[in-house]
């Protein structure tokens, strides 16, 4: 089934992130690339031939809701870690504004954008910078022990947190003791004892072996479900933007190409480059039955056959539970809502959401 949709505590509230309009060029020409850009539409490559100017975001908007997992992804280069770096201030936009809750993140001084960082968002980065010296337990406490908050209630709250992580026991252990892995939990474990808002999420897995990499993606979905923090998570690979996101923003030289859900990326690629991304993702947990069924109106209205002894579905159900029930019968899938039947989903269908084709689309 697919993940529910994060809600909003309040309808009028504004999102936990909003980016408006965000610009980034480095170079000593800036500004003239910045209008360059705006006014004459030049493009990455161009503004670094003529300006020698390097475009690390483009004109990206986009809102994060509350309690969602907002995955940012593309290639090397495209932007994405310039992008999160943007939403606590680690990098200074040329032009468009960040908010945070409403709030201008550009707007604070020195003092309140310490205080962001330090109790409302959190960063995990790949590489963890465990101190050395220090053993997990105050590894985990260390944002706490800038705070000052006493050595026992720190030590308390470290625990809680390697235990939400499943590293209870080993709060005595140092960081050359622990694998790869372990030292990611430990980092996202830190992150978690400061108790932020916001987790912003810089490809914390991508070093690690596929099978860590699967498990640390689970036990994420694990804590986000429980937790309700709202995430932006920053990754190359499109299979753990898929798995992970309730949204997902592709980046191609620091625009942002396509967002959307999972299934909206992968069913209705918004250009070439998209298409290419999404061309070796199987739709089968991907895209339901919703997506690919015929209204039961229309369906009856051709005159298309008795439905009499057909499985039934809900809308919610993926390809791969449709490919199931169509093994057993000869006959459509029945999609029921509220106990009354809304659509039919026919093995013609089934096969062309398998291939991410309409029925429509050419063969």
């Amino acid at each position: 089934m697919p993940r529910a949709e994060p809600s909003l505590s309040s309808a009028a509230a504004p999102p936990p992130i909003e980016c408006r309009n965000l610009w980034k060029i480095f170079g000593d020409r800036a500004a003239e690339a910045l209008r360059a850009a705006k006014e004459e539409g030049l493009g990455k490559t161009e503004l670094l031939s003529r300006l020698n100017c390097v475009v690390g975001v483009a004109d990206a908007t986009f809102s994060v809701g509350e309690g969602e997992i907002f995955c940012i992804m593309g290639l090397s280069g495209s932007g994405k870690s310039t992008l999160v770096r943007h939403i606590n201030r680690l990098i200074e936009p040329t032009d468009g504004r960040v908010l945070f809750k409403g709030e201008d993140v550009g707007a604070l001084d020195e003092e309140q954008l310490r205080h962001l960082r330090s109790t409302r968002i959190a960063m995990v980065f790949q590489h963890m910078a465990l101190l050395p010296h220090r053993n997990v337990r105050d590894n985990v406490g260390f944002a706490l022990e800038l705070r000052q908050v006493p050595r026992k209630a720190r030590a308390e709250v470290a625990e809680r947190a390697l235990h939400m992580v499943e590293l209870a026991g080993w709060e005595n252990h140092y960081p050359d003791e622990l694998s790869g892995g372990m030292k990611q939990r430990v980092g996202l474990a830190r992150a978690l004892a400061a108790d932020p808002e916001v987790l912003l999420m810089d490809e914390p897995f991508s070093a690690l072996d596929p099978l860590i990499r699967r498990q640390l993606q689970d036990q994420f979905l694990d804590l986000a479900e429980k937790m309700r923090k709202t995430t932006v998570f920053i990754t190359h690979d499109l299979d753990e933007a898929i798995r992970l996101g309730n949204h997902i923003a592709i980046m191609k030289d620091g625009r942002l190409a396509q967002i959307g859900t999972p299934e909206d990326i992968v069913t209705n690629p918004r250009d070439d480059y998209v298409a290419d991304f999404v061309a070796g993702i199987s739709r089968l947990k991907l895209v339901y039955a919703h997506t690919v069924m015929q209204p039961i109106d229309a369906w009856r209205a051709n005159g298309d056959g008795d439905l009499e002894g057909a499985p039934v579905a809900p809308p919610d159900v993926d390809l791969d539970h449709l490919v199931n029930l169509a093994c057993d019968t000869d006959l459509p899938t029945v999609i029921e809502a509220d106990g009354k039947a809304i659509g039919v989903v026919t093995k013609r269908a089934l096969l062309r959401g398998i291939q991410g084709r309409s029925e429509a689309a050419p063969a």
